[in-house]
Parts: C-alpha cells; structure tokens; sequence
C-alpha cells in the first residue's frame, strides 16, 4: 500500500485504543511513523543484483512474528526522539508502536502484491486482492478520522475510522468474488476449465478489475467492471513461458536462467515471453489498463551474457496512447 495510507491506518489503530484523549495526537503521531516503518526494507538492495530487493520487499519486516521486534525497535528511536517529550512512558510509546507497525503487513496483505506473513515458515507471498495499492476513497476518510481525534481528543473518531477501513475491505472481498464469478463465466464462454483465476482491483479503485486466468498451456488476460452496472472488457491470451521454445540460446546453469526462477516466484508462476521484445520476461499479472498484456515491469536477458551476469529488471509505466481515458472510461462505465 501506498506510504500515507499505511502511515493513516497506523495512527488511527493507536488512536482508537488510546487510555486519554490527551494522548491522541501522540499516540497518532507514533502509530503514523511506526505503520509506514516495514517499508524501510526496500533499502535492501544490490547494485550487482536487480532482482534482489523483489526477495526482501514485504519479506522479514512483513511477518506477523516480527511485528513485536519491529515495533520495539520504533519505540526505541522514537520514544527518544517525540514519545518522552510529549510526557509518554516507555510502555505507552512501545505500545502504540508496535499497533501502528501491526496494521502494515495485514494491509499489504490486502493488495495484490504478495506479502509474506508467515516468514520465516513459508515463503508463500499472501495476497487477498481485496483492495488496489492506491485507492483515495479508502484513505481519505481514514486520514479525516486521524486528523478529528488528534484535534478533538476523542476516540471515537478514530474508531469510525477502522469501522470505515473493514466495511471498505469487506466490499472490495464481495466485489473480488463477484469478478472471479464474472470470470469463470467468460472461461466457460470460451470452452474454457481454468487451472487458476484471479480477479485483481485495477489501480486506485474496486470497480473494474484485472482477470487472469490459466489454461494448459496460455495465460489469459480480460478486465470486467463488477457490482453496479457489470460489464467485460475482453482482452488478449500470451502463451506461457517455455524456456526451451522461447529462449533456445539460454544456459540453463547460468544466473539469468536462475533469475527467470525468482522471477517467477516472485510473479506466482504467471510470467510469458513478452510478444514485443522476445528477449524479455514479462509478469502478466500488472497493466496499466487491466485488460492489456503490457506489463508493469519484466526481466530482460542477454545472449552472450557472462554465466554469472543478472538478468536487468525493467518497470515500465507507459501511460501514452490514451490508456488514461481508457482506464477512466471503464471505471465510470463508458
């Protein structure tokens, strides 16, 4: 999720759970730092490696087992730094801490990313694709909610606050199940019996949402608008990536072949040879407009590469040929 919304959830969790009113805007404060604090692990990175930050983002700072050790180590910097200063106790500063750190993996969990909750046990990257990674109706009333308990001293405004966030969430679930439903229709249309479908929310609402379904041997693309005034927005199909086929030339010993399998991971299997750039591996499951097979990011590998050269990891974030109007013309159901 986006740094603010994080940020929100986490003050507002905080707030909602405050012992006085005089400690609200403190406790926002703590729990608004504490619940964007996960994402620092994007630091990790590697200027000889590309893909390594895709393994260590939403990783061990992620887990549910961490959220203690990570909210300790929010109160220790910031307990000294704003929590004694606003006249808070160690114990209060820990505590708001470590609630506003705990709203920021279930959050992630909620996007379609992949967040992996249960680290160090699994690796499995958890995403319920309930909501889209930026999506304004779902934040602002959350930071209104924050910004009336700071002022007012009054928890109840933050406690609407959370009622507001799970309502939301609950019709982003019933939205997602009524896009799989929409779906697996358009499969069954097509002659279809998928192996797997996934309905994702487009970007920045819960109204139109990316279908990806698997056959045998292709992928295949749609976006369909569900809830009021439903529609499908037919798409394309990509063959899936074989190695053999697709990339004849490649040492099966080197980095990069071992790179298309973090990749692949990463991307939950669904990854293709992109059809413009044959030397390019493409995640299927992010486009800009929900219904297109242009990708969001990909690996591009190189003939004659050294054994152990990495593959270049590429984002793509081409919002020209009118793929905006497009994607405002499916939202508001044009």
């Amino acid at each position: 999720m986006d740094p603010v919304t994080q940020g929100v959830l986490g003050a507002v969790l905080p707030q909602a759970t405050a012992a006085s009113g005089k400690q609200l805007a403190s406790a926002g404060l703590l729990g608004f730092l504490a619940g964007m604090a996960a994402d620092l692990d994007v630091l990790i990175r590697s200027s000889s490696d590309p893909l390594l930050f895709l393994e260590y983002h939403r990783q061990f700072t992620h887990s549910l087992v961490f959220i203690p050790v990570g909210g300790l180590i929010c109160a220790l910097l910031l307990h000294a730094v704003l929590g004694r200063r606003r006249g808070l106790r160690f114990g209060q500063s820990w505590l708001y801490c470590t609630l506003g750190y705990a709203t920021h993996a279930v959050l992630d969990a909620c996007t379609t990313y992949g967040t992996m909750l249960l680290w160090p046990f699994s690796d499995a990257r958890i995403a319920w694709n309930t909501i889209s990674i930026i999506d304004p109706l779902f934040t602002l009333p959350l930071l209104l909610a924050m910004v009336l308990a700071s002022k007012r001293g009054r928890p109840l405004f933050a406690r609407l606050g959370l009622l507001w966030a799970c309502g939301y969430m609950a019709l982003g679930l019933w939205q997602r199940n009524e896009a799989e439903e929409m779906g697996y229709a358009l499969a069954t249309a097509r002659g279809h019996q998928p192996l797997r479908l996934e309905a994702k929310p487009s970007f920045a609402n819960i109204l139109v949402w990316k279908l990806v379904y698997e056959t045998s041997d292709r992928y295949y693309v749609d976006a369909v608008r569900a809830g009021l005034a439903p529609r499908v927005f037919r798409g394309n199909s990509v063959e899936k990536l074989d190695i053999p086929r697709d990339l004849p030339w490649l040492d099966h010993d080197s980095q990069q072949a071992r790179d298309i399998e973090r990749f692949r991971w990463f991307s939950n299997g669904y990854i293709a040879r992109d059809p413009l750039f044959p030397n390019r591996v493409i995640d299927i499951r992010y486009s800009i407009v929900p219904n297109e097979l242009a990708p969001l990011w990909s690996i591009e590998l190189r003939p004659g590469a050294r054994r152990d050269e990495h593959a270049a990891y590429l984002v793509h974030r081409d919002t020209g040929n009118g793929r905006a109007a497009m994607m405002w013309r499916m939202v508001s159901g044009g």
